[in-house]
């Protein structure tokens, strides 16, 4: 999510552009927010779709530049703000803001932060082991050189889905004795060596890295945080898209809106336990199956086939109580 740099990374191409604008369908004179600007894509598609607002809120601490450059042609209609989607909900509220029309969250890292070496997320290019998505807190390096090995193979195996993680884990802290493991080269080969070789068609560092770059950001607990600030923030008949690229993060969705549509059964894990009922839905379903990518916009994109959108719209019922809040590894704070 970042604009031109040494390195020139590959543009970044917005997934299910026009998906997108069909689930949110701005108005004229609606305020819209894209959680996850990134390089802009989805919102500069919304500015022209209708003559609308949008909020753009992005952590990333590069991608400001890129919003100045639409504001030069849709001024006053774009907002930038700098934070996590995860706090849009107090973002918005210091700019004067308590309602909106519609919310996109696109999950995720952005092809310019892959393809820009300096900021580590990348198996394919070499540079320093980071993967943050903003500039505060532990890096991926902090993490697979201060980590026990136990906790490190259940990152791997939660958020990679990889079968190797505890072979993997071993051969991190194996390589760590000899030497500090500071590069994505180096992790790279590691794992590697560790995993030999699959009879899948992806690198055997993919799963690694993704778990990895999942844990960094805190992706899966800024996500329900941000469903939960959209519920409350959406007016009635406001719109909520959500795109995501794995399937812990279309888990999370996908059972944030049947429960919030009275889809799923069962008492609501967010009620206290001497509540019997559920309150009333706070959204309807758009989309009762996830809308993947069109074989086209594949072939033109690769890293789109992964990609999953879902869209529901906010009812009038009251907002649900918002859950406990999601207790973390003291390394997403920082390294004492």
């Amino acid at each position: 999510m970042m604009g031109a740099s040494a390195q020139s990374p590959a543009p970044h191409i917005p997934v299910m552009l026009a998906e997108v604008v069909e689930g949110i369908a701005p108005r004229g004179g609606g305020l819209y927010v894209d959680g996850t600007f990134g390089a802009g894509g989805h919102t500069k598609a919304l500015l022209e779709a209708g003559y609308c607002k949008v909020i753009a809120i992005d952590r990333d601490p590069e991608v400001e530049s890129l919003a100045g450059v639409l504001r030069g042609k849709y001024g006053s209609r774009l907002t930038f703000l700098s934070g996590r989607f995860s706090d849009m909900e107090t973002l918005l509220a210091d700019a004067g803001i308590e309602k909106v029309e519609g919310i996109l969250l696109d999950i995720g890292v952005s092809s310019m932060q892959i393809d820009t070496p300096d900021r580590g997320f990348s198996f394919m290019h070499d540079g320093p082991l980071d993967m943050r998505m903003g500039s505060s807190g532990a890096s991926a390096a902090d993490i697979v050189n201060q980590m026990a090995e136990d906790e490190l193979a259940g990152i791997i195996f939660k958020y990679g889905g990889e079968r190797k993680s505890r072979a993997i884990a071993r051969a991190i802290v194996l390589a760590r004795t000899l030497a500090p493991i500071t590069r994505t080269g180096q992790l790279s080969a590691i794992v590697r060596q560790a995993v030999r070789q699959y009879n899948d068609t992806i690198n055997p560092a993919t799963r690694t890295f993704q778990a990895l770059r999942i844990w960094v950001n805190d992706e899966l607990a800024e996500l329900e945080t941000a469903l939960e600030a959209a519920e409350r923030l959406l007016i009635p008949g406001g719109r909520l898209v959500v795109i995501t690229f794995h399937s812990g993060e279309d888990q999370i969705v996908k059972h944030f809106m049947n429960e919030r549509s009275g889809k799923d059964e069962g008492v609501s894990r967010h009620l206290p336990m001497n509540l019997q009922a559920k309150p009333e839905p706070t959204f309807t379903l758009i989309t009762r199956k996830a809308i993947a990518p069109t074989e086209s916009e594949i072939a033109a994109n690769p890293r789109a086939r992964s990609a999953k959108l879902r869209v529901a719209e906010r009812t009038s019922a009251p907002a649900w109580q918002a859950r406990q809040a999601h207790s973390v590894s003291p390394l997403h704070g920082g390294i004492a």
